[in-house]
């Protein structure tokens, strides 16, 4: 059910994105302060091994039920990010021509390549593709996700006829460490050092590794003391890993941990404020390099005509976070939620041609609950 822990760590997610992206526009670079604030990129793994986990939880028994084919499957959910990215990325070409139309330079020029917007629009800046970057930057996740979609069907049969549901996470694991080895191998760098244009190749085994934890939550072996355990526990390893150095496998390994705790961990009494902001954290990673280049472009020429002493400058530069959920809030309430509720008659689901028989209603409304 939604409302739970799950959906409070993917809002904090959200918001870790954003103090990684922000970082850069801070009086002094939060990175020189403390090389924790480089490991926003954590963040974004932990939300590619949720697509995977969420995926499994809300659509698992829909694909192994034939109540939805592989196809409508992949168009329903690319019917879910597409449209919101599209928008967000004209609203950066309409800021870029106007400030060039008055003779204002944008903040970071380069960032604003002609050539870039095609690969960006039609999502393939993740695909190996080279020239891509810039604009929307986390949109890289996205061009990376539309194809982890379309092998989740596949990926979901095969994790279903596992004897033990427990094994998954192996599996998940495995599959990390083997893609990491060969990035090694093939690129001199780890999988999570990567540029945007091989987000793929790092998106693919995080969002397995995601798949596989669903699966094991299925596991009668994860009990909710158990599962408490592991979302503590991992919380403790993650922050105590990030304190002492950076250790990516473990971190990855910590958030795998706190994602199976938290993912089954019972919801006895939902709570609205964490469903809400659930609800807004895809709208938060999609619209908040669009606020933050508008706020401290503004910010930057304040302070580059009217002088600031530094002590000031740090308020004014964390007004950009309460900015960027208003942002999102805005964006999810009149743009997204709307173009949603329009598009659903086309993206309902369709049944697989072998259609299992119809559920009860109970379990039906079981698993008809949201992916996000």
């Amino acid at each position: 059910m939604r409302g739970g822990a799950l959906d409070i760590l993917r809002f904090g997610a959200a918001l870790l994105i954003v103090l990684y992206h922000f970082g850069a526009e801070a009086p002094i670079r939060l990175e020189l302060l403390h090389p924790v604030y480089a490991r926003g990129y954590l963040a974004t793994d932990f939300f590619l091994m949720l697509s995977g986990f969420v995926l499994g939880r809300a659509y698992g028994r829909q694909v192994t039920g034939g109540r939805i084919s592989d196809s409508r499957f992949w168009i329903k959910r690319v019917g879910r990010i597409w449209p919101g990215h599209a928008i967000m990325l004209g609203a950066f070409l309409v800021a870029v021509l106007a400030f060039t139309a008055v003779g204002a330079t944008a903040h970071n020029p380069t960032r604003f390549t002609w050539g870039a917007l095609p690969l960006q629009f039609f999502l393939l800046h993740a695909w190996g593709i080279p020239g891509g970057d810039g604009w929307n930057l986390p949109s890289w996740s996205l061009s990376a996700l539309i194809v982890c979609y379309a092998a989740f069907p596949a990926i979901w049969r095969g994790l279903s006829r596992l004897r033990h549901a427990i094994i998954a996470p192996l599996i998940g694991a495995a599959a990390v460490v083997a893609i990491d080895l060969l990035c090694w191998k093939l690129f001199g760098r780890a999988l999570f050092d990567l540029p945007f244009e091989m987000g793929l190749v790092r998106a693919a085994p995080l969002f397995l590794m995601g798949a596989c934890l669903a699966r094991a939550v299925e596991s009668r072996l994860l009990t909710t003391p158990v599962a408490r355990g592991l979302l503590w526990g991992g919380v403790v390893v993650l922050v105590g890993a990030q304190l002492i150095g950076r250790f990516d496998a473990l971190s990855i390994a910590a958030l795998a941990a706190i994602m199976l705790g938290a993912g089954r961990l019972p919801v006895k009494k939902p709570w609205p404020v964490a469903e809400t902001a659930a609800r807004l954290s895809y709208a938060l990673f999609i619209t908040h390099t669009f606020v933050g280049f508008l706020y401290y472009l503004a910010l930057h020429t304040l302070i580059e005509l009217t002088p600031v002493p530094l002590e000031s400058q740090w308020p004014l530069w964390l007004a950009g976070f309460p900015l960027a959920v208003a942002g999102a809030w805005a964006f999810d309430r009149w743009i997204d939620a709307p173009l949603q509720r329009a598009l659903a008659p086309w993206l309902a689901p369709r049944p697989a041609a072998t259609a299992q028989p119809a559920m009860t209603p109970v379990a039906q409304a079981t698993q008809d609950q949201p992916a996000g």
